[in-house]
């Protein structure tokens, strides 16, 4: 029997990958309930495949159906791939899941975006305090009528 694929989605954060990796189901029941490979083998190992330069793999196990890990110091705006295998010590067939690929951010742009949006503040705060100036000095929304010596 051949284990997988699991299901995989990336997000992106500053120079890193944050993966959530969800098992797949298993075609065993006990009792009426479909059991998940946890239940039938306890502990799984997973292997990720990163595009790089150079592909890297890494090993690690898990015994939760479902799981977050991150892969960490990539290149800012750098475009990875990720794909994962599972396997068991007594069971190495695996699928893997499809490539799901992801641009790191940069600690750049999320600088960019917080200067952006400081600007939109401090322009609304001139924009208010410019037409507060103008409604006292009576230029804007006159509560009394020109005297008749003005008309």
């Amino acid at each position: 029997a051949f284990l997988g694929p699991p299901e995989v989605n990336i997000r992106s954060c500053p120079e890193c990958l944050n993966i959530t990796v969800k098992m797949p189901k298993s075609h065993f029941t006990k009792n009426g309930k479909l059991l998940s490979l946890i239940d039938i083998y306890g502990e799984l190992d997973y292997e990720i495949r990163l595009t790089t330069p150079e592909e890297q793999k890494r090993h690690n196990k898990t015994t939760r159906e479902v799981f977050n890990t991150v892969i960490e110091e990539l290149n800012p705006n750098g475009n990875y791939c990720v794909s994962i295998a599972i396997s068991t010590s007594l069971n190495q067939n695996s699928i893997s899941s499809p490539w799901k690929c992801a641009t790191t951010d940069s600690t750049a742009q999320k600088d960019y975006r917080i200067g952006t949006v400081m600007g939109a503040v401090c322009f609304s705060l001139a924009i208010i305090v410019i037409l507060t100036c103008m409604y006292a000095g009576g230029i804007i929304l006159q509560q009394n009528s020109l005297p008749r010596a003005l008309v």
